[in-house]
């Protein structure tokens, strides 16, 4: 019965959330726990086992999570002309896998064919899994925000488990007696492919529930006739992905390369959506203008925000103490989980406060919740900068005040990152929807490479005789400057309500 529900159908249901959305959520969050488990891998990986600078390991890790959201924008385009959401998502995880598999046989030897094959894995499965959220709800529905949020909840309990034990199993700081030293890296990066197919498997038994939500597109003819999509395209597809791979590779290995990538990438893309833009109508064209001012800010929100894995990665490993709370903890795997943590908690209680907020009609529009997230994001980095007052001589300092930063830092990001998956569906056209919720996560591939320049620039590594204690001062200095610049942009940004809400139009 399920099967021949329509649109209209999934979208009337009753209380605040459509059953549908458990499970999305329940695939992304298998999605999840193998990213972060990569991403908390990859800056220690590259410089202790594969003896990287520490200035070149955060460019390249700039340069691989930069690919990563890139690849989404590509994803996005090709689920909404070719492929559509299901068969996009189904083909990302397979790729996933993949390269998963591959780093599992040997991460020393293929790390970047490895990466390679996850990063247009993560471009095909991540935009278009976050699209078919937004099909769940009618334009205008009030309940949505709250959606993303339970959503951005669900999926970061993947996170917060993946993203503490891959990068605690590879250190040894767990299970280090049942897996021997040499094979570490091997299971860690294992089970970041073990958890993918669960992801995959949980999608193919629970599709039937989404009715024609994620269907592969119609090709539509000069006269108007709708007609199956031809398979050399699918096909090509697919050609085309694998094609890739070698491209990828070389790009990584040689972040120079990625320079040239981005300054093609973001102006070509553009360009088309103002090609696109052209067939609109004078009130979409206000709607898209405005998700693309949402998109400009985030590029700089992002670039501050994922320190964690480059600058944060390497400062947890040499200036946290493993004391949480009285626990003994793995510094990284706190830094790389921490914000899944407090987002599971956090997330559905802020989505329900929404809720209430918008009954009493004063709840914050969509442009003041971004300019809050700024602001806290830069109360957050202020946090960081403050861990040196507790800091001893040897240049370690609390591990407790840093996880209290972490707290700070994700109230920020849950008042953007979910809005903003969000703000995306409601301002795009219907046949834009992939392609600006690409657009959406390519000014994430931006922010992340922007954040592996600013690492890189913090970075203490090909400076001889630097103590422990002065890379802790180094790096807090620059964090205190990253809170400075987050601060601006979120005043700034609350000062152009006015003008958004005007850009915006009906759309809250």
């Amino acid at each position: 019965m399920s099967q021949q529900q329509t649109l209209e159908e999934i979208q009337n249901f009753e209380g605040k959330y459509p059953k549908q959305i458990w499970s999305l959520f329940f695939s992304e969050m298998w999605e999840r726990f193998s990213f972060y488990g990569m991403r908390g891998m990859l800056v220690f990986f590259m410089i202790h086992q594969l003896d990287f600078a520490q200035a070149q390991a955060n460019l390249q890790y700039g340069a691989t999570q930069a690919f990563v959201y890139a690849f989404t924008f590509l994803g996005g385009i090709f689920a909404d002309k070719i492929l559509g959401f299901r068969k996009s998502l189904f083909w990302g995880g397979a790729m996933m896998i993949l390269g998963s598999v591959i780093l599992a046989i040997d991460p020393h030897k293929f790390f970047f064919e490895g990466i390679a094959f996850t990063v247009i894995g993560t471009g095909f499965f991540k935009p278009n899994i976050s699209t078919m959220v937004g099909y769940l709800y009618k334009k205008g529905d009030n309940r949505t925000d709250a959606g993303f949020s339970l959503f951005y909840a669900g999926i970061n309990l993947g996170a917060l488990i993946g993203g503490y034990l891959c990068i605690a199993i590879g250190k040894g700081h767990i299970l280090s007696s049942y897996i021997d030293e040499a094979h570490r890296w091997n299971v860690a990066f294992g089970l970041a492919a073990f958890v993918m197919l669960i992801s995959l498997i949980n999608f193919i038994f629970t599709k039937r529930h989404l009715g024609p939500i994620g269907l592969q597109p119609k090709e539509v003819s000069k006269d108007g006739q709708e007609k199956r999509m031809p398979l050399w395209k699918e096909v090509g597809t697919y050609i085309l992905t694998f094609a890739m791979v070698p491209v990828i590779v070389f790009m990584i290995d040689n972040t120079e390369y990625t320079a040239y990538f981005m300054y093609t990438v973001g102006p070509l893309a553009l360009l088309y959506l103002i090609y696109e833009m052209t067939k609109l109508t004078n009130s979409e064209r206000k709607k898209i203008i405005a998700a693309l001012v949402f998109i400009f800010f985030s590029i700089l929100f992002f670039g501050i925000y994922e320190q964690a894995g480059g600058s944060l990665s390497i400062f947890a490993a040499q200036n946290l103490n493993s004391d949480l709370l009285g626990m003994h903890l793995d510094p990284n795997g706190v830094n790389n989980s921490g914000g899944a943590f407090f987002i599971i908690f956090i997330a559905p209680i802020l989505g329900l406060l929404w809720i209430w907020l918008a009954k009493k009609g004063i709840e914050p529009n969509t442009v003041v919740k971004f300019g809050l997230g700024f602001v806290l994001l830069g109360a957050g980095y202020y946090a960081l900068f403050a861990t040196r007052l507790f800091a001893d001589l040897q240049g370690m300092t609390s591990l407790d005040f840093f996880t209290f930063a972490l707290l700070i830092i994700t109230l920020g990001e849950l008042c953007l990152s979910p809005i903003g998956l969000s703000i995306m569906t409601k301002l795009s056209t219907a046949n834009l929807q992939g392609m600006m919720m690409g657009m959406w996560f390519l000014a994430s591939a931006y922010g992340q490479y922007m954040a592996g320049i600013i690492g890189a620039a913090m970075s203490t590594s090909d400076t001889e005789n630097v103590s422990n204690y002065e890379a802790l001062i180094a790096y807090t200095d620059g964090y205190k400057e990253l809170g400075l610049y987050a601060v601006i942009a979120g005043i700034l940004l609350i000062a152009l309500s006015p003008l958004m809400k005007k850009l915006m139009q009906d759309v809250r």
